[in-house]
């Protein structure tokens, strides 16, 4: 009687596939970008969740039919739960009078807590989705972690042995932070007197930086990088992720691929440190650090504020 030899490489490939056709959702998707792209076809909302649906089921499908594949059955559940919750958000609630009033509201702070409103949404929706997957929630990183825990060496950003989570952590929210508050002067060209005019509302810029930065980790960075880990490994499942997350960035801000690059960049960065520190409390502070800026703008009419 013959085993069944499996290749250790066809989960790591067929991950690969599926979360480049459709990891990118809600901000966007790789077939949404070739068809808009490179064949000038307008791809409506609908449609690339359509067009992503099938794909989720078929690769769902795939894991009864192959063994081979069988331990990417979670990633297929996560991904049809984000998408079934962000259409659910996105192009329902978002339609509903109630909510469409709550955006026309002339106070910020309405409007604002109702931008934050979806993706906390969706990432609740997850967190229970993680729960009934993964039973503990340090086992999706819903624990703020070791944060002093030593940073694996990369010589290409000169990392060196002996680093720590601790002084990287901070170092990388300060950095990112001036980086976000930069970038948004010299695209927004605001009025010099806009930290007077953001005071009144720097309550709602804290509530909304730390409820938007802990539900766009939990659903973007942290829920995928559970569910891969451990079928294809530590360093995978965070280029996995950093990928989604780009692509998901291709119509933000900056545009096309240097957004992509960035976002990248940026996901890899907070995926690093959720894996190394076992939680979420860096990815979350970076995060919110930079929110804050972006929210600050947002109540002054400088920008609207969006995914990442």
């Amino acid at each position: 009687m013959k085993t069944e030899i499996s290749n250790p490489m066809t989960p790591i490939i067929t991950a690969w596939v599926f979360t480049l056709l459709v990891g990118g959702l809600p901000g966007g998707s790789l077939p949404k970008i070739i068809l808009q792209e490179i064949f000038d076809y307008q791809v409506s909302s609908n449609l690339e969740i359509g067009i992503a649906a099938v794909i989720v089921v078929a690769g769902l499908g795939l894991t009864f039919a192959w063994n081979a594949v069988r331990s990417l059955r979670p990633l297929f559940i996560l991904l049809l739960v984000l998408m079934g919750a962000g259409w659910l958000v996105y192009a329902r609630i978002s339609a509903l009078p109630i909510y469409e009033g709550w955006l026309a509201d002339p106070s910020p702070n309405v409007v604002i807590l109702a931008w934050v409103s979806r993706p906390l949404v969706v990432a609740l929706a997850i967190i229970a989705t993680m729960f009934i997957l993964k039973k503990r929630r340090d086992a999706f990183f819903l624990v703020k972690g070791d944060t002093s825990a030593p940073l694996e060496p990369v010589r290409w950003l000169g990392i060196k042995a002996g680093a720590t989570w601790n002084k990287a952590g901070r170092t990388s929210a300060i950095v990112l932070s001036l980086g976000t508050l930069t970038f948004l002067i010299l695209a927004g060209r605001p009025s010099l007197d806009i930290v007077v005019r953001a005071l009144p509302f720097l309550p709602v810029i804290l509530l909304a930086s730390a409820v938007n930065a802990f539900s766009e980790e939990m659903f973007a960075k942290a829920s995928f990088l559970s569910v891969l880990e451990d079928v294809v490994g530590k360093h995978q499942a965070l280029w996995l992720m950093a990928s989604a997350f780009g692509i998901g960035h291709f119509y933000g801000i900056p545009y096309g691929v240097v957004g992509v690059l960035m976002a990248g960049f940026l996901g890899w960065w907070l995926g690093k440190s959720m894996l190394e520190t076992r939680g979420l409390w860096w990815a979350w502070f970076i995060h919110f650090m930079q929110d804050l800026w972006i929210f600050a703008f947002a109540v002054v009419g400088s920008i609207v504020p969006g995914g990442g």
